[in-house]
């Protein structure tokens, strides 16, 4: 009987012994693993609240233009403070008690709070090391281009990115409709609820299909793949029949007769850019977009939204000739997009885009500096530089001429995409000075119609502010 006991006692000590090892194991891992994600987490009440009690960092642009600050309130709490309202609002995003963080806010909270060493995981006792203020952010947005690329846009719906093609620094991300930060509590229900969703970054995070400013892709891919040459005749009769029952259609059917690829992207030409997408197949049009990135995690502060793209060893000849023409299930972000001009701008090169130049301590000292980091190289520098020039014929004489500015080259493609949720998204990418590249720019403007029409004067806007 006592040898039962004794056994059973040995048991259950057994059992409380693992349940503390795995107790421990999981304590551990919390306190290491995943320290910095709960630390810095939006709904963390102990560091929402601790927040309340200190200044958090201020945020400003390449300039020194503050965008975000901290302000004491009568009860002696610090609120934020956004004086540009719905301009930066779904970059910079919110930070409030109630609803958590958003954009920067959320990204960079360690450092804006001042609470993100490993001293401040120690619950009540990290009061010991309570700083006295949070630490600031620079980013490299320019205010100024923000600001024009904001009000270019009207009352449109879209978004425009400004990326400096020879350093990946983001000078302008814009998504419009915005919210004001400044009264999100307040305004939270209207705001969370509306249809046109003002809390998505439509730069980083709306998919849209890009229509023909994937020409240009298209076209580099062609060069590279020895498909067509410079001086290859194309016969564009105004449609291009695929198989027994499909058609590709060219915009009002127009015909545009022989032409050459510099010239079928200048007219943006439907009929040449199905017939390359065919005979390009469905591995090399893949590979094309894997090399431009498009399958890749940017990895850096962008909380991005994945392009999406069909199974390509899947589709049928009609299909992969509307891939050729940016159409079908193809959709990827306007951040995307900035960055494939970046890649013609840049001889190939796409470097690693970024938003935040440096963290720094309440008292200057750099904590983090963000340097340029090539990303991929996209393509030579042979076919690249072709299509960059071909880009300038599509300002100079073909359907991007509301973008051509006295005095500056600019080099570019418009687009025209269609969906089935309205009429068409307004394309422009493009970048200047087409002879010595300083900024490449997206447009996406939402139901708007033709890219020539609608986005590329939004795009000559804000490459004026940009260059000036």
């Amino acid at each position: 009987m006592f040898d039962n006991i004794a056994r059973n006692i040995r048991r259950v000590a057994l059992v409380f012994a693992a349940l503390f090892t795995i107790l421990f194991v999981y304590i551990s891992y919390l306190q290491t693993v995943q320290a910095d994600f709960l630390a810095g987490h939006a709904l963390n009440r102990r560091t929402a609240e601790a927040a309340k009690r200190i200044p958090r960092g201020q945020i400003t642009d390449r300039h020194g233009q503050r965008l975000v600050f901290s302000e004491r309130d009568q009860e002696g709490q610090y609120n934020r403070k956004y004086p540009y309202g719905a301009i930066f609002a779904p970059v910079l995003g919110y930070d409030s008690l109630r609803y958590g963080r958003a954009g920067l806010e959320s990204t960079f909270n360690t450092y804006l709070s001042g609470l993100g060493g490993a001293e401040h995981r120690l619950g009540p006792i990290s009061k010991l090391w309570q700083p006295k203020a949070g630490n600031n952010l620079q980013l490299t947005l320019d205010a100024s281009v923000q600001e024009r690329a904001y009000y270019a846009l009207g009352d449109y719906r879209g978004a425009v990115v400004v990326i400096a093609p020879k350093t990946g620094a983001i000078l302008a991300m814009v998504s419009k409709p915005g919210f004001d930060a400044n009264s999100i509590d307040e305004n939270w229900p209207a705001v969370s609820s509306r249809e046109d969703s003002p809390l998505l970054n439509r730069a980083a995070q709306g998919l849209y299909p890009p229509g023909s400013t994937i020409k240009t892709l298209v076209a580099e891919a062609v060069l590279t793949d020895k498909v067509a040459d410079l001086k290859t005749s194309f016969n564009c009769e105004g449609a291009l029949k695929i198989g027994r029952d499909y058609v590709l259609p060219e915009i009002n059917r127009a015909a545009h007769g022989k032409i050459n690829l510099q010239q079928a992207l200048a007219v943006s030409c439907n009929v040449t850019f199905g017939k390359l997408a065919i005979e390009l197949g469905a591995a090399r049009m893949e590979k094309a977009f894997g090399r431009y990135g498009f399958t890749k995690p940017i990895g850096s502060e962008f909380e991005e939204a994945g392009s999406k793209f069909p199974d390509f060893s899947k589709l049928s000849d009609g299909e992969l000739a509307q891939a050729g023409i940016g159409q079908g299930p193809l959709l990827t972000t306007p951040l995307r997009m900035a960055m494939l001009a970046a890649a013609f701008a840049n001889r190939g090169v796409i470097m690693k885009p970024f938003m935040v130049s440096k963290v720094t301590t309440p008292d200057g000292a750099i904590l983090k500096e963000y340097t340029p980091e090539a990303w991929l190289t996209a393509a030579k520098a042979g076919s690249s530089e072709a299509v960059a020039k071909m880009m300038e014929t599509v300002v100079t004489e073909g359907t991007g001429t509301a973008v051509r500015i006295r005095g500056i080259r600019v080099a570019g493609k418009t687009g025209t995409a269609e969906n089935p949720h309205g009429a068409p998204h307004a394309w422009f990418i493009g970048f200047a000075p087409a002879d010595n590249p300083e900024i490449a720019v997206a447009v996406i403007v939402e139901n708007a119609g033709g890219g020539g029409a609608v986005a590329a004067p939004i795009a000559r806007q804000v490459i004026l502010e940009a260059l000036h």
